[in-house]
């Protein structure tokens, strides 16, 4: 390992193992997905926030428990006593940033934000130690109309995307009827919470140690068989919720909520995106109500989003009883599933911004000092405007730096300019005229013509 002329040691760095570098094509990608997540917020009528990357410890162990702590980056400041944590979600920031004004926020709270978060977690498909998440939160109003609105802002940005219900799924459940589905089964009312976390993480478990777990809450022989028959039965939205109350060995009368939620999805035209999965409870306690997760189709990656409702998180932060309803989707299952589908250039420096021109100058020395100008003014007028840093007078390398850098038009500085005009190229067609510089500008907004 070398050294430098000061005695330094020479390091070679990589990235911290489940992270990512974005260079400019991947950055495209980036933006790609982002764009489509803030321009369905806004269509829907969401303002963006944001908060602190790190929060204190307890705000994460207030809402989920000391357990949480191993899957978090803690640490306390050096001569400090307070412990922090960087974020791993988004919800605890939003209810602690509701909780603070929540007497001079306007009714519905309409809020959305696309940070970064972080997990102390080990890295694999789909699941990396720092992500990006589109976090849709709904706050001071509920009922399935409500609830039906935040999932069609998660369809609209995956349909932004080019996505359609071939591709995706959302499985919709609700966490009163699955209790109701738990309690008929024999699990009792104070087990019911383990139940649903159980249920949540029965694919992530060897089956012996599911059986196990589900015989000790009360699940065992016939009980724990219409359990599973239940959970792994799926009903279109438009399908006979008698079938799914028939699996789940209950009244079809337990599941009026989820024919409420089923009306609204319907009068808000996403049925054909939705599908009823009571299997669908989403582990964290402090879930109330509807509960979704948007899968791909074919199940073969992790769930893409999910949410639902929290209708006591503000007040347990100190604000006022506040509804609320919110979603997550990761732009890294997101990709996966994008890239799949063939959705994403398999060069993301395709998505890079396409300069308007690239001025070149053909060696004349005017040609040298009016580059510099012109530029400049092109800029000042709002265009993207790259010239090269080449020493290089040979025109046709230019025009190829100009190519390469997928510029719509060359300008060429040369001889005419002595009658003030320049060569404009149209880099797609290959066809060239002369253009006046002082309409530069105006050729470049009419396209060249």
């Amino acid at each position: 390992m070398g050294s430098d002329s000061h005695g330094f040691q020479a390091h070679g760095f990589q990235a911290p193992k489940g992270t990512r570098d974005f260079y400019p094509a991947e950055m495209a990608v980036r933006r790609r997905i982002e764009r489509a997540w803030r321009e369905a917020s806004v269509a829907f009528g969401y303002d963006e926030i944001d908060g602190p990357a790190f929060e204190h410890l307890g705000l994460y162990t207030a809402k989920s428990g000391d357990g949480i702590v191993s899957e978090l980056f803690s640490f306390r400041r050096q001569g400090g006593s307070d412990d922090y944590a960087l974020r791993p979600e988004f919800t605890p920031t939003l209810a602690r940033m509701a909780a603070a004004r929540a007497a001079q926020l306007p009714v519905p709270v309409k809020w959305f934000a696309v940070p970064n978060f972080f997990r102390a977690e080990r890295p694999q498909r789909g699941r990396l130690r720092e992500f990006f998440q589109w976090n849709v939160d709904l706050l001071g109003l509920e009922g399935p109309a409500i609830d039906a609105e935040v999932i069609g802002v998660a369809v609209n940005a995956l349909s932004r995307l080019g996505l359609g219900p071939q591709d995706v799924r959302v499985k919709i459940s609700h966490r009163v009827a699955a209790a109701r589905l738990v309690r008929a089964l024999g699990v009792a009312e104070g087990s019911v919470a383990a139940a649903f976390e159980l249920l949540d993480r029965r694919d992530k478990m060897p089956a012996d140690e599911f059986t196990k777990r589900a015989a000790a809450l009360g699940l065992a022989g016939d009980a724990l068989a219409r359990f599973e028959h239940a959970v792994r039965t799926r009903v279109p939205l438009a399908g006979d919720l008698g079938a799914l109350a028939a699996a789940a060995g209950i009244d079809a009368s337990e599941l009026a909520e989820l024919a409420a939620l089923r009306e609204a999805l319907s009068a808000a035209g996403l049925a054909e995106w939705c599908e009823l999965d009571l299997g669908i409870v989403r582990g964290l306690a402090y879930y109330t109500g509807t509960v979704f997760e948007v899968h791909e189709a074919s199940g073969a990656e992790r769930a893409i989003a999910g949410g639902g409702r929290y209708d006591g998180l503000v007040e347990l932060f100190g604000g006022p009883r506040m509804p609320a309803i919110g979603f997550g989707m990761g732009d890294v299952v997101l990709g996966l599933v994008l890239a799949d589908r063939g959705l994403l250039p398999k060069d993301g420096a395709e998505l890079l911004p396409r300069p308007d021109a690239f001025v070149v100058s053909a060696g004349d020395p005017a040609a040298d000092a009016e580059l510099p100008r012109l530029v400049a003014r092109l800029r000042a007028d709002g265009f993207h405007v790259r010239h090269t840093y080449k020493a290089t007078r040979n025109v046709g390398k230019l025009l190829a730096e100009a190519s390469k850098q997928r510029a719509r038009f060359a300008v060429i500085l040369g001889a005419e300019l002595a009658q003030g005009a320049a060569q404009l190229k149209d880099l797609s067609s290959g066809e060239q005229r002369l253009a006046s510089i002082a309409d530069l500008a105006a050729a470049l907004r009419a396209g060249g013509g």
